[in-house]
């Protein structure tokens, strides 16, 4: 029974990197995340480790509260999956945050993608490969290229995918940070 939802955050952070990315992909956004929930408390990628270091990457959970994210201009899609698919991606992701040293940034996977060549390597994902790859292990969708190959925006190849908000992220009704997976804790918007 379909009861449940999860995120899709593409992103445009307007870094260096995300520029010369998106010479290639000629996108509007070129980062791409996987939420558990609507308020963006758990969003997960493979990224930046450290917000000034571009190079050192890895798996991350991702906080949206953080500066680097506050001007990012951002679509948000939502998809609809059973309690099961929901388990599963909990405990796909949390298999990888527990090994989160043994796992890199895929930065030569890039170079394929970009000659339209996969490669891969063990452990190591860029970040639409990454969300692809928790997609279709969890039996949620399933690529007809390799997932080296998979761009931001093939990832809403699914049409089921809904548009549920486009426009700066730190304008995005989000709620404060939490460390677990537990239901989020739903407080009153406060007036601005």
């Amino acid at each position: 029974m379909i009861n449940k939802k999860i995120y899709l955050l593409l992103t445009d952070t307007g870094t260096l990197f995300t520029k010369l990315i998106k010479l290639f992909t000629k996108k509007r956004y070129n980062h791409a995340s996987i939420a558990l929930d609507a308020e963006l408390l758990n969003v997960y990628s493979f990224g930046r480790k450290k917000v000034h270091n571009p190079v050192q990457g890895g798996f991350v959970k991702e906080d949206v509260e953080q500066r680097f994210f506050q001007h990012a201009d951002c679509a948000i899609y939502s998809l609809p999956v059973t309690e099961s698919q929901l388990e599963q991606m909990k405990r796909f992701i949390r298999n990888i945050e527990e090994e989160e040293k043994n796992y890199r940034y895929h930065f030569l996977g890039l170079f394929g993608f970009i000659l339209n060549k996969p490669i891969t390597r063990e452990k190591a994902f860029f970040c639409s490969q990454f969300v692809a790859t928790v997609l279709m292990e969890c039996d949620i969708m399933e690529f007809e290229k390799p997932l080296s190959l998979v761009a931001p925006f093939d990832l809403l190849e699914d049409a089921a995918w809904r548009l549920e908000y486009e426009g700066k992220l730190k304008d995005y009704p989000h709620q404060k940070k939490s460390d677990d997976f537990s239901s989020p804790v739903f407080l009153p918007v406060e007036n601005v």
